[in-house]
C-alpha cells in the first residue's frame, strides 16, 4: 500500500510515519465506540447491571494500563538497541491486530453466556496492552523520522489524519452494526466483521512504515539486551530523580492530565451508556467530534509554529478542566454533543504537542526508553482516572461524580506543567 498524496512538502518517511496514525486510530476509535457497547449487550445477557458493567469495563482498561507500566519501559528500552525497534514495532502490531479481529470471533464461540464477557475482556486487555507497546515504539520513531524544528507540525499531522483515516473503517463497522440493530443481518456476523475490517486495516496501513523505516538512533551494546535494557532503566530514573529536573517536572505534569485525557477518551461511549443515552447517538456524535478534532488538531500545529508549546498545552488543559466540570450537569444527548464536541477541540492537540515537547527534551539515542517511561505517565498511568471514576460511581452510585472528579488530574497537571517550564534543562 503506498502513501497518500497527502501532506505537501512532507517527506515519503513523515508522511508513512502519519499514515500509521490512521492504522492504530482505527482500533482507538473502535474501543471508544462499538467495544463497549457490545460489552454492554454480553452484560445484558448474563444479567448484569449498568452500574457494574461500567465498573468491570474500568477494572478491565485499568489492568490493561498497570500491565503497560511494566512492558513499557521495558521494550522501549529494548528498542534502543541497533536493529530492536523495527522488530518489537512489527510484533505488537501483529499481536494487537490478531486479538482486535479475534474479539469479534468471540461472539461465535459455543461458550456459556455467563463467561463469554470474561473471555472478551480478557482478550481486550490483550489487545490493549499490544497497541499501547506499539505506540511507544511508534512515538520513539519520531525523533528517527524528521527533525527538531518540524516535530510539533509532523505529531500534530499523525493525530489529526488519525482522526479523518479512523472514520473509514467505522463507518463501515457502524452500518453493519445498524443494520443489525434494524435485525436485517445477525448481530454476531456485524461485529465480527466489523472487528476483521478494523484490523486489515490497522495492519494494511501500517506496511509503508514498516518498509521505509529505519533506525537512525541507537544504542550499540552486544548481547544481553534484556539485562541491559534493565540497568538503562535504573541509571534513567536516578538520572531523572537527581539531574533532569525540567524532564521529571514534566513527566509528572503529564501523570496527571493525560491521564485524565485518555480517562475521557477510553470512557466516552460507556459513560453515555450508563447514563441512558441513545447508543446510536452516541455513535454519530463521537464520529462528528472525529472531523472536530482533525481540523483543531491542525489548527494547533500550525499555531506552534507562532506561539509557546507548553501555552498551547495549557490552553488544551484548562479545556479539559472545563468538560470535567461541565460533566458533573451532564444529562441527555445534546449535552454530551457538546461535551464531546469541546474534547475534540483539544483532544489532538493536547496529544500530539506533548508527544513532540517531549522528544525534543529527551535524548535522541535512548527515545525509546523515555517514551517507555512517557508511556508510564500516560496511557500507563490511565489506571488512576478509570479506578477512580470506576470506584467513585460505584461508591455514590452517580455517573456524573464520577467524571466530574477528573478535575483533580487538570488542576495538578497544569500546575506542574507550568513548573516544568520553568525548570533548566
Amino acid at each position: 500500500m503506498k502513501s497518500p498524496k497527502f501532506l505537501s512538502g512532507y517527506t515519503s518517511l513523515e508522511k508513512s510515519w502519519v499514515v500509521y496514525d490512521i492504522g492504530n486510530s482505527a482500533f482507538t476509535l473502535l474501543v471508544t465506540t462499538l467495544i463497549p457497547i457490545w460489552f454492554n449487550t454480553l452484560c445484558e445477557r448474563a444479567g448484569i447491571s449498568s452500574i457494574d458493567y461500567l465498573a468491570n469495563w474500568s477494572y478491565a482498561t485499568s489492568i490493561a494500563t498497570i500491565l503497560m507500566i511494566f512492558a513499557g519501559p521495558v521494550f522501549g528500552a529494548m528498542a534502543d538497541h541497533k536493529g530492536y525497534k523495527k522488530r518489537l514495532f512489527t510484533a505488537s502490531l501483529v499481536l494487537g491486530t490478531a486479538s482486535c479481529a479475534f474479539m469479534g470471533i468471540v461472539g461465535i464461540l459455543p461458550l456459556p453466556v455467563a463467561l463469554i464477557w470474561i473471555v472478551y475482556l480478557v482478550i481486550y486487555v490483550i489487545a490493549k496492552v499490544s497497541y499501547q507497546t506499539s505506540l511507544v515504539l511508534y512515538d520513539s520513531m519520531l525523533v528517527d523520522v524528521t527533525t527538531p524544528d518540524r516535530m510539533d507540525l509532523v505529531s500534530s499531522n499523525g493525530y489529526a489524519w488519525g482522526y479523518i483515516g479512523s472514520c473509514i473503517p467505522f463507518l463501515v463497522a457502524l452500518v453493519l452494526y445498524l443494520l443489525a440493530s434494524k435485525d436485517l443481518i445477525p448481530m454476531r456476523a456485524a461485529i465480527l466483521l466489523g472487528f476483521c475490517i478494523t484490523a486489515v486495516w490497522w495492519y494494511a496501513v501500517t506496511v509503508p512504515l514498516l518498509k521505509q523505516y529505519r533506525q537512525k538512533y541507537y544504542v550499540d551494546a552486544k548481547g544481553a539486551y534484556i539485562r541491559e535494557s534493565f540497568a538503562r532503566i535504573g541509571r534513567t530514573l536516578k538520572e531523572l530523580a537527581t539531574k533532569e529536573r525540567k524532564i521529571l517536572l514534566f513527566l509528572l505534569a503529564f501523570f496527571l492530565y493525560i491521564d485524565g485525557v485518555y480517562t475521557i477518551i477510553d470512557e466516552a461511549v460507556a459513560i453515555g451508556t450508563a447514563l441512558g443515552l441513545d447508543q446510536v447517538g452516541l455513535l454519530v456524535v463521537l464520529l462528528l467530534t472525529q472531523i472536530v478534532a482533525f481540523f483543531f488538531a491542525v489548527l494547533f500545529g500550525r499555531l506552534s509554529q507562532k506561539y509557546s508549546t507548553i501555552t498551547l498545552i495549557s490552553i488544551a488543559i484548562i479545556g479539559y478542566f472545563a468538560v470535567a466540570i461541565y460533566a458533573l450537569f451532564m444529562k441527555t444527548l445534546w449535552q454530551f454533543g457538546i461535551m464531546a464536541f469541546v474534547v475534540g477541540m483539544f483532544q489532538g492537540a493536547i496529544q500530539a504537542l506533548s508527544r513532540s515537547y517531549y522528544a525534543k527534551i529527551i535524548p535522541p539515542d535512548s527515545s525509546g526508553e523515555y517514551f517507555g517511561i512517557y508511556d508510564i505517565c500516560g496511557k500507563g498511568a490511565a489506571f488512576v482516572g478509570t479506578m477512580l471514576i470506576g470506584v467513585t460511581t460505584k461508591l455514590t452510585g452517580s455517573v456524573n461524580i464520577g467524571v466530574g472528579t477528573l478535575a483533580f488530574l487538570f488542576m495538578g497537571g497544569l500546575i506542574l506543567l507550568r513548573l516544568a517550564d520553568r525548570a533548566k534543562a
